[in-house]
């Protein structure tokens, strides 16, 4: 069931996370055909809040509100994975999944269901940028930071602001059927359900050496990725043996030199996909996948999305010229 909706705010609230789940759940779209939500912004920190853009929303609703929700809803807000929250608060989330009801958290929300326990055990995610920190704190919970959600029983995580729509839409789709949730996408000029996850959105340079055993042999590397190479090779150009550079190389860089080529590859494929206008076959050539084909197989396993879809997300279809 999902005719009960409940979103709770805690002070410095993020106002985009907020309207999102106003938009999905909030508005009566009963003159299309589409069910009605009995829909409430509830304030757990008195009857006036703060959001991080300034200004401040108030809610005649308390935390007695919650306790008919079919789901609680928790946005992203500021500070959120540093700060400590009411007991009421966490007592109230965990009362809503005792009870049988579902909580959902979007981005930084997920610190709120983290304190009040209900990621222990659980797949879960957030933004991307604190995904680290949340595995830290909460070491419990099985953080997965490529996703744009996760639907673990009846905890929902979600990445960072518009992947809150993805899974909002997502519990729609559940509760209502996709003509549902297709109608309200619709409405919102959004995908009802979008490819891929997070991960072709993460920033993720490699990590320097800490020394500079291989460091000559890496800026090698660098300038011949569209050339094929091995571990001997390498070896030989380093001065070492086979065996003794795979393990300095895993000492200096964290990875071993398979993945470091792969993933410097990958990104300098991602780099000429959003810089330049050539082909996919071109770009595979450029940076040694050797053809379009493997350039997608390692594309979509690294980062869950076609080389021509992350063309079109980061350049706009004009940027797009053949097929992926």
């Amino acid at each position: 069931m999902l005719t009960n909706v409940a979103v709770l705010l805690l002070d410095e609230v993020h106002p985009f996370e907020l309207g999102v789940l106003c938009e999905v759940f909030g508005l009566d779209r009963s003159d299309e055909g589409l069910p009605v939500t009995d829909f409430a912004v509830v304030s757990a920190e008195g009857p006036v809040l703060r959001t991080h853009a300034g200004f401040t929303i108030s809610t005649p609703h308390g935390l007695e509100r919650l306790e008919g929700a079919d789901l609680v809803a928790v946005p992203a807000g500021s500070h959120y994975a540093a700060r400590e929250y009411p007991p009421e608060v966490l007592d109230a989330l965990r009362r809503t999944v005792a009870r049988g009801a579902r909580v959902l958290s979007v981005c930084s929300g997920a610190y709120v269901l983290g304190a009040a326990g209900l990621l222990d055990g659980r797949r879960c995610t957030t933004h991307w940028r604190h995904a680290d920190e949340l595995a830290l704190r909460f070491p419990k919970a099985r953080v997965e930071p490529d996703v744009l959600y996760v639907d673990d029983g009846p905890v929902i995580t979600s990445a960072g602001t518009a992947a809150g729509i993805d899974a909002a839409l997502h519990l729609v789709r559940q509760a209502h059927g996709p003509a549902v949730a297709n109608a309200i996408a619709r409405r919102m000029v959004v995908p009802p359900h979008r490819d891929g996850g997070q991960a072709q959105y993460i920033k993720r340079p490699l990590p320097r050496t800490r020394c500079d055993t291989v460091g000559e042999t890496l800026a090698w590397m660098e300038r011949h990725l569209d050339q094929e190479m091995t571990v001997e090779q390498l070896a030989v150009q380093t001065h070492m043996s086979p065996r003794t550079f795979a393990r300095r190389f895993q000492q200096e860089t964290g990875t071993t030199p398979y993945r470091w080529l792969l993933r410097q590859r990958v990104l300098l494929a991602q780099h000429l996909l959003e810089t330049s206008d050539e082909t996919v076959d071109t770009i595979a050539g450029r940076t040694g996948f050797g053809n379009a084909a493997a350039l997608r197989h390692q594309f979509v396993r690294s980062l869950g999305t076609t080389p021509k879809a992350y063309r079109r997300t980061f350049r706009g279809p004009d940027g797009l010229t053949e097929a992926a």
